[in-house]
């Protein structure tokens, strides 16, 4: 990838059929590639475990610390924003070029002249969108009826016909989306980085790819979203090693998916 004043268009990338293997294998590149550069992870998922906690503080305060749920589970649509840098960090260990902290950071400032500033207003009006279908759900099955501290006294509120219809329809509902912005962005957002296209053609190929791989597919997305919960449950401090490892990974699962000729 050279300057994003210098690129030309990108042709359409060929989709390729992966398996099971190639993930497990992508999983175990972006392990390797943390542990050859693991400052760069580190500083990047750090922004994540700050905010996780300021909003849990937030929450609170304000008694609400129950809502730390869906804002939790609506991390994955605005995480591979920093996950750019990791795939820059990857890009570069594979092509020997240095992991200079300045040219790095500068390549993740430079995407605010390409694409991605149209594909995070997507991504973040989907978590907005998230966040409110929840509240809908929760004021559809528990609004009318008589509320204890749901935080003090959560078996009496949510272990009734309404609370696990809720939390049946707020599953399926919240599952949906997650996958739908899992399938747009798995390897449009690396695919942006590395070539120059438009960010709806990026988003329609890297559906396309879930399509095409459903299986491997639905594997990825749903070790991620264990690791992701696994990692947030000890404080979001586990973030800091599952975000760079899986971040990687997805450079590298990118690489296997998309080839382009050149």
């Amino acid at each position: 990838m050279s300057d994003a004043t210098t690129l030309e268009a990108s042709p359409p990338p060929n989709i390729q059929t992966i398996s099971i293997s190639d993930v497990l294998s992508a999983l175990k590149s972006g392990t390797q590639d943390f542990k050859s550069a693991p400052a760069f992870g580190l500083f990047f998922a750090l922004f994540f475990v700050l905010g996780g906690i300021v909003l849990f503080l937030e929450f609170k305060v304000i008694d609400q610390s129950y809502w730390i749920i869906p804002v939790a589970f609506g991390f994955p649509f605005l995480a591979p924003f920093l996950a750019v840098g990791l795939y820059e960090v990857s890009r570069r260990l594979e092509t020997g070029a240095p992991l200079d902290w300045a040219q790095i950071l500068g390549v993740v400032f430079n995407q605010k002249d390409r694409q991605f500033p149209s594909i995070a207003m997507v991504l973040i009006m989907g978590f907005l969108f998230w966040i409110f279908v929840a509240h809908i759900v929760f004021m559809l099955f528990m609004g009318l009826q008589p509320m204890t501290n749901i935080t003090s006294n959560w078996q009496d509120a949510l272990l009734n016909t309404n609370g696990i219809t809720m939390l049946a329809v707020g599953t399926v509902v919240g599952g949906i989306m997650a996958f739908v912005a899992f399938a747009l962005t798995v390897s449009s957002l690396p695919m942006l980085l590395d070539r120059e296209m438009d960010f709806i053609s990026a988003m329609i190929y890297s559906f396309q790819s879930v399509m095409q791989n459903f299986v491997p597919m639905v594997f990825w997305g749903a070790l991620v979203t264990v690791l992701m919960v696994l990692a947030m449950l000890p404080l979001f401090l586990g973030l800091f090693i599952a975000l760079p490892v899986l971040g990687h990974a997805t450079w590298h699962l990118y690489q296997k998916v998309m080839s382009f000729e050149e």
